[in-house]
């Protein structure tokens, strides 16, 4: 599994890209092969992997938040809250994510109370942001497995991620020249973003139309949506670290920083693989 963008303009070799890349190849292969484990076993197995991701990169983004900026998430309500919002998107679907997710927020709203005015409103934003953004956008990947072919559309889901990722890599260490976001995230080039863009269009139309049984235009739709989401998700958490000033959001995955690090693009992608396979298969 991988996430993260294309890590464009070379540096040093060190990987020219600015980590590991050994360890980060062998982290990336390790969590993929859990995954395809669990997908490949039991499918409700995924549900775990899923909970657990979601676990460690809550915590890894309240963490970040208290360090950097004094901003206290309701940390019980909120890793509770999120483990109800994913295990309760097999069984109950859209409803239970939504009803997890209220009440959550209402939970929240009431636990920061006794902490008085000061902060409240920062506090219980980012408290209600951290579930929204963590939490509800990774429960649309467990909704995705439900379905009878839900193994497939899964590893659509993925596939198309980590290709993005993939071709962005290589073209932007290749070819990058042209910064996409100077101001965000320096290392990503335009020419990366083509090399994702024609990667993920391609292993969507494979994807979509042996796996599911879609048309090929449709699989090159959603390959080409999954590239945007993954980019914007991975210039979303750019910002967000950049605003608290820190490198990574953990340590806790070698070459690749925190989980949450690896889960920045995985996790608007899995909205809209969800909503995009609703509609095509």
């Amino acid at each position: 599994m991988s996430g993260g963008g294309d890590q464009d303009a070379p540096e040093k070799s060190v990987s020219r890209a600015g980590r590991n890349l050994p360890a980060a190849i062998a982290v990336g292969l390790g969590m993929g092969a859990v995954i395809l484990v669990a997908l490949l076993t039991v499918r409700e197995l995924f549900v775990g992997v899923v909970a657990a991701a979601v676990a460690v990169s809550m915590y890894e983004l309240t963490g970040a938040l208290k360090r950097s900026a004094g901003i206290r998430v309701a940390m019980v309500p909120v890793l509770l809250g999120g483990q109800a919002v994913v295990w309760l998107a097999w069984p109950f679907g859209r409803d239970g994510v939504l009803s997890a997710f209220v009440l959550t927020i209402l939970v929240c709203l009431i636990w920061r109370l006794k902490d008085g005015s000061n902060g409240y409103l920062r506090d219980v934003t980012a408290s209600i942001f951290t579930v929204a953004y963590v939490a509800v956008f990774a429960a649309f990947a467990v909704m995705l497995v439900v379905p009878d072919d839900g193994v497939f559309r899964v590893l659509a889901f993925l596939i198309g991620v980590v290709l993005s990722d993939t071709g962005g890599y290589a073209a932007g260490v290749l070819f990058g020249k042209h910064p996409m976001a100077p101001t965000i995230s320096p290392k990503k080039s335009w020419e990366g973003f083509a090399g994702s863009m024609v990667a993920g269009m391609g292993g969507g139309a494979i994807t979509v139309g042996v796996m599911l049984d879609g048309q090929w235009w449709q699989g090159v739709l959603f390959g080409a949506a999954l590239v945007v989401t993954a980019t914007t998700g991975d210039l979303v958490e750019s910002l967000i670290k950049r605003d608290l000033k820190i490198k990574d959001m953990g340590t806790l995955l070698p070459g690749h920083g925190g989980l949450m690090d690896r889960m920045d693009s995985l996790l608007p992608s899995a909205v809209v693989a969800w909503l995009l396979l609703y509609v095509f298969v």
